[in-house]
């Protein structure tokens, strides 16, 4: 805007370091600090070694979280993706122990992930007045209970040629090749949101629906997409989580749904859908998994992080709520203004030179 002296007063945002501290992401970089210095302080073998050692005991569950990102920002959810770990861990198995070689064993359990994933997305997409939250629950059950079916009576299954998982299952340097693999996808799925024209359709679809509908977006075919993806991220999460177990069991994959919305959530992605960003999902899932190798480290119930987890979720979304609130909105606004009227005064008062 122009003032009387005829100068352009333009608004530009502040980038003081204090700012991005008190960012969402910024806070979170704090507190995934503090993780790290409480873990050294509750033991001395909390060590950068052991924990990239335990690291790919859970790192595998960030992979899932990417496109559970992905569908947040729609304003929908999965909760299926834990299930489908369990059914292609089981599929990866078997085909291993029937002497398929290891690369078409991979495929086999990529195929069986992207199948799952896809069949989601077909119902979904066929059917759009269904709830995500109802069909997932549905192929939730249905996943996990052809795993369990195919485990029989013992309830698991070991991988008898476990060479074959050293691959995935090696190091480059002190780094675990999950690890890599983690960063790889990370930078991926940040790039498609932030700087494509898919990411700005994710966000359309969870802001409004109907208008991106209308907008042209074809909406079927971006949630037909994405709900495929979660299915293949969840096979490519398998694959890792047999390099540790060497096998499948009817446990295998459970409470990842959880989790990994817990990682989103936490990370700053409204469950509303149209708002936040993969970056701090990101950060949050290194969060979550530290804590683990921390509690694992000193002999502490692992179970204890389910209650972490479950307090981390209400209090991201109370603060979401919060921050999405009239009254929080109006300070924001009337904050604003003052900002811009003092800037608007003091560009007036300036002495031309």
């Amino acid at each position: 805007m122009a003032g009387k002296s005829g100068r352009s007063i333009a608004y530009t945002p502040e980038r003081s370091i204090l700012k991005r501290i008190l960012s969402w992401e910024g806070a979170l970089v704090i507190i995934f600090i503090g993780v790290l210095v409480m873990g050294r302080i509750m033991s001395a073998s909390f060590t950068p070694e052991n924990v990239l050692r335990e690291m790919p005991k859970y790192l595998s569950e960030i992979l899932i979280a990417l496109p559970m990102g992905f569908i947040l920002i729609m304003g929908e959810i999965d909760i299926s993706v834990g299930s489908i770990v369990c059914l292609s861990a089981t599929v990866a198995t078997f085909a291993g122990n029937a002497g398929i070689p290891f690369p078409v064993v991979i495929l086999i359990c990529l195929a069986t992930g992207l199948a799952c994933g896809a069949l989601n997305g077909f119902i979904l997409t066929r059917w759009p007045e269904l709830p995500p939250m109802i069909v997932t629950l549905g192929t939730q059950i249905i996943f996990r209970g052809i795993a369990e079916v195919s485990l029989g009576a013992g309830g698991s299954a070991s991988y008898v040629n476990s060479k074959d998982l050293d691959i995935l299952g090696a190091r480059l340097g002190p780094f675990p090749v999950a690890f890599f693999a983690v960063i790889i996808a990370a930078v991926i799925y940040i790039v498609v949101l932030s700087k494509t024209t898919f990411g700005r359709k994710l966000y359309a679809i969870g802001s409004n629906r109907t208008a991106a509908n209308y907008a042209g977006i074809k909406v079927g075919k971006v949630r037909f997409i994405v709900y495929t993806l979660a299915g293949l991220m969840s096979a490519i999460c398998a694959l890792f989580i047999l390099t540790t177990t060497y096998g499948a069991n009817t446990t295998t994959g459970q409470n990842y749904e959880m989790d990994v919305i817990a990682m989103c959530v936490f990370g700053g992605i409204a469950t509303t859908g149209g708002k936040g960003n993969l970056f701090g999902a990101l950060i949050a899932g290194f969060t979550i998994v530290c804590l683990r190798i921390a509690l694992g480290l000193n002999n502490i119930n692992t179970q204890l992080i389910l209650v972490i987890i479950g307090l981390l979720l209400i209090v991201s979304v109370l603060i979401s709520s919060l921050t999405q609130s009239d009254f929080f909105k109006k300070r924001q606004l009337k904050k604003a203004a003052e900002k811009s009227a003092k800037k608007e005064a003091e560009a007036l008062n300036k002495p031309l030179e």
